[in-house]
């Protein structure tokens, strides 16, 4: 009997379930069919990921149940289905954040994602789980966060699992917010040749300096009540410079890298009359007081990576928002904002673009520079012609909020 530690549920395995059958069953049909089951035949049973089922939704949206070998549990992942599933068509892991979609802060519950991507020709996968994992293989079970090997999970058993049950074209790309922010450059890191592209949206890219290490234990400690240690080993131990992006960056070589990060100052998200504050003066002062404290905080670690990128001539696109702090409204629109660019990374059409969407940088020619972008790291210096900014594109905190 398998139980994730910390959660109080109870999950049967299928090989448990057969042999309390047999058991009722009598003891003689225990000897008139020996060995039925074997340690060893359950061990093997267990070391492979399967879909145990299919649930309908709302729309195209499906959830698919899978039973992670490497976590000995049942992981929901949301799939968004495309406008035309005829024929062969791109992934795009979409990440939660520190709740793992467990909670209420999620792209389905803070964002109309589900409506943007209603006319786009991709797959969107979410899994719900993993909070306050850092969607990485822990060295060992947590008591309260139970086992947690969200790498392999989502680089080893997931997509194949996907690749199979649907007509998927065989190129994908990541994407994530805060925690995720961090964790999928480090998958990317772990499995270049899965993803095309990767966007990190106001994640810190640093997990072994000190501003790292304290943003790391602010989640799983302080918020999670889990133990760090469970997680990379001691902290400053090999295990964390090894989950480092900034530390590992000469590996991202290859993907097309995106990174949005806002200053931290009140923006146009931060108003009494935003979608997500809804007129709630204690709402909004979380969001300006703490949400800014912890998008400064993000933004340093996002130009820190930016300056590595740039010394390794590594391409990237960095957006850096003059004003915003960390909260959905911001990241509903670094997902608008970078879609076209991923899209086009992935092999498909963007699409049309579903509701409002505030203007912002556009992709940089190489060797040029576009507002509130940083220019193509793989630019070679000297004299050419100077760079023009991209025709209609305005400043994003001018623009109004999305409705």
């Amino acid at each position: 009997m398998a139980m994730r530690k910390g959660t109080g549920r109870r999950l049967l395995s299928k090989p448990a379930i057969g042999a309390a059958g047999l058991a009722a069953a009598g003891i003689g049909l225990a000897v008139a069919i020996p060995n039925v089951v074997t340690p060893s035949l359950v061990a093997k049973a267990t070391k492979q990921s399967t879909i145990e089922a299919v649930l309908p939704a709302e729309g195209r949206k499906v959830t698919v149940v899978v039973n992670s070998a490497s976590m000995d549990r049942q992981i929901p992942v949301t799939v968004l289905k495309p406008r035309d599933a005829s024929k062969p068509r791109p992934v795009l892991y979409l990440l939660n954040g520190a709740g793992g979609g467990e909670d209420s802060a999620t792209w389905a519950a803070k964002t109309d994602y589900e409506q943007f991507f209603s006319d786009k020709d991709v797959y969107v996968a979410t899994p719900i789980g993993g909070a306050f994992s850092y969607y990485t293989d822990w060295q060992r079970d947590d008591p309260v966060l139970g086992r947690n090997k969200w790498q392999t999970f989502l680089t080893k058993e997931l997509p194949p699992l996907l690749n199979k049950q649907f007509t998927t074209s065989g190129n994908n790309a990541l994407a994530g917010i805060s925690m995720a922010g961090t964790s999928v450059l480090n998958l990317a890191i772990a499995s270049p040749r899965l993803y095309k592209s990767v966007a990190a949206y106001s994640g810190c890219a640093r997990t072994s300096d000190p501003l790292g290490q304290a943003y790391i234990r602010m989640v799983v400690s302080d918020r999670g009540r889990g133990d760090v240690t469970n997680m990379w080993g001691p902290i400053g131990g090999p295990g964390w410079m090894a989950n480092d992006p900034y530390q590992n960056a000469p590996r991202l070589r290859g993907i097309k890298v995106y990174m949005t990060s806002g200053t931290g100052l009140p923006g146009p998200n931060d108003t009494m009359g935003a979608k997500l504050v809804n007129n709630d003066p204690i709402a909004l002062a979380n969001q300006v007081v703490v949400g800014g404290l912890i998008e400064s905080a993000v933004n340093l670690c996002t130009q820190q990576m930016a300056q590595r990128l740039r010394q390794l001539r590594i391409p990237a696109t960095v957006i850096t928002r003059p004003s915003g702090t960390h909260s959905w409204g911001y990241w509903q629109d670094d997902l608008k904002r970078t879609w076209p660019m991923i899209a086009r990374d992935i092999g498909v059409s963007p699409g049309p673009v579903a509701g409002p969407v505030k203007p912002g940088p556009r992709p940089a020619p190489k060797g040029r520079s576009v507002p509130n972008a940083k220019p193509a790291p793989n630019a070679k210096p000297g004299p050419g012609p100077k760079a023009k900014p991209a025709p209609n594109a305005k400043p994003a905190p001018k623009a109004p909020a999305p409705r």
